[in-house]
């Protein structure tokens, strides 16, 4: 048999007809976007031979959670088909093959060849994936594209469905529960009673413009997205680089690097890992080739180590790296508010601080179930090692203005003397 399972719904009938080589769709949750996307995929596979396709999640796990067994169930009745469990991979009898991605593991997808890629929640994707990665492996087989997803803010995806909805090469879908009609009225209703409105208004009617709920900087970072702050933002090697630590211990470290120009504080990179030693983080640093002037620490790097006695700081000067402490604040209150305040003059490079922009958007207050409102105190998660260290440089950053107005006449010698302590520094 040939028969693949699948029960498009209505919505599906200009998705699945249109010959747009890009296809956007915008349209709300459980409305079965993946499941109609993958199906689109198998349908393909299935017509052209030696064809290669791709599915792209957020992360590895969530495409294995979220498609694979989908993926399998529609194509279990199709002749010769073949599981690969390891690789999540799918192989047709005429050749054909469909495989599934992470974005968080962007090198999987190089130098590889596509007639048809999905990225599914695409907001949650770095934004040079496509452009970087995926879009030339489309190249020789003048392949196609379709992002799919539900709003999480004002970020790429609003970006690329705003800016093509009016092309004609391009097919954009946005639609709510109203359009598709899936869910009923009672069910919606029961939503709406639970669920904050902003909540509500981002998952069942796709708006962009609902922030996340309880998050610290939502209304800061839509800001500098209008502002058009979240941009490129080359490194300029006339100028230093200032680092901020967040330093976990079994967790997530981080890192964001920042040059002033003016009264502007460059973000032009992050780097976020976990479970890895203080000398691979310096070692980060050593191979991004910048030129340093200070590296910032909370004030916990002096404190001492139970096993050795000696503390995270001395470790990292025997390691290259001479941290400055920022002082501790009063109250997280304080912090979080320094860090509102000097945000209108922040700039941030929307590819290489992707990851740290995301911990920033998705930084919130924790919700207090018993209460059932949000508690003074932000939700301990991922997100919260790119905000600590991002909270880091606020508290100095009046001290760091200071001591960047050097003036411009002075500007290269000070860079020279930073260039020459620099090269002492990571021996």
């Amino acid at each position: 048999m040939k028969t693949i399972i699948y029960q498009p719904r209505k919505w599906t009938k200009q998705f699945h007809e249109s010959k747009h080589r890009w296809k956007v769709l915008v349209i709300h949750r459980r409305a079965g976007k993946t499941y109609a996307s993958v199906n689109h995929l198998i349908r393909d596979a299935m017509m052209k031979e030696n064809s290669r396709y791709a599915y792209v999640a957020p992360t590895y796990k969530q495409a294995k959670d979220i498609a694979w067994d989908m993926l399998k169930a529609s194509c279990v009745l199709i002749d010769g088909v073949v599981f690969n469990e390891s690789e999540l991979r799918v192989d047709f009898m005429n050749g054909a093959r469909i495989r599934l991605y992470g974005a968080d593991n962007p090198d999987a997808l190089r130098g590889i060849s596509l007639d048809g890629v999905v990225f599914d929640e695409y907001s949650q994707q770095p934004s040079n994936i496509f452009t970087e990665i995926i879009r030339p492996a489309l190249a020789d087989r003048k392949g196609y594209a379709i992002w799919i997803g539900t709003p999480k803010g004002m970020n790429d995806f609003y970006d690329l469905y705003n800016g093509k909805r009016d092309n004609p090469k391009w097919l954009t879908m946005l639609l709510t529960v109203d359009d598709t009609g899936i869910l009923d009225k009672e069910e919606l209703a029961d939503a709406q009673e639970v669920m904050d409105p902003d909540e509500f208004s981002q998952e069942f009617y796709c708006s962009f413009e609902a922030s996340l709920k309880g998050a610290y900087y939502a209304n800061q970072l839509e800001k500098a997205r209008t502002e058009n702050r979240i941009t490129k933002i080359p490194y300029d090697a006339n100028l230093p680089v200032y680092t901020f630590w967040d330093l976990g211990i079994s967790d997530s470290m981080t890192i964001w690097f920042m040059q002033i120009v003016g009264q502007e504080y460059r973000f032009i990179d992050y780097y976020e890992n976990e479970g890895e030693s203080l000398q691979h983080y310096i070692g980060i640093c050593q191979q991004k080739g910048y030129i340093y002037d200070s590296h910032y620490a909370p004030h916990d790097i002096e404190v001492r180590e139970l096993t050795t006695g000696v503390t995270r700081w001395e470790t990292a000067q025997k390691l290259g790296i001479t941290f400055k402490i920022v002082p501790r604040t009063p109250s997280l209150a304080d912090g979080i508010q320094a860090t509102r305040a000097i945000f209108h003059k922040c700039w941030f490079d929307k590819d290489k601080c992707f990851q740290g922009l995301n911990a920033l958007m998705a930084y919130k207050k924790r919700w207090n179930d018993k209460m059932q409102i949000f508690s003074d105190t932000p939700e301990h998660n991922w997100a919260s090692h790119g905000a600590d260290a991002f909270r880091q440089f606020a508290q100095i950053s009046s001290r760091l203005n200071a001591t960047s107005e050097i003036g411009n006449k002075q500007q290269l010698d000070y860079f020279e003397e930073t260039r020459t302590k620099a090269k002492h520094r990571f021996t």
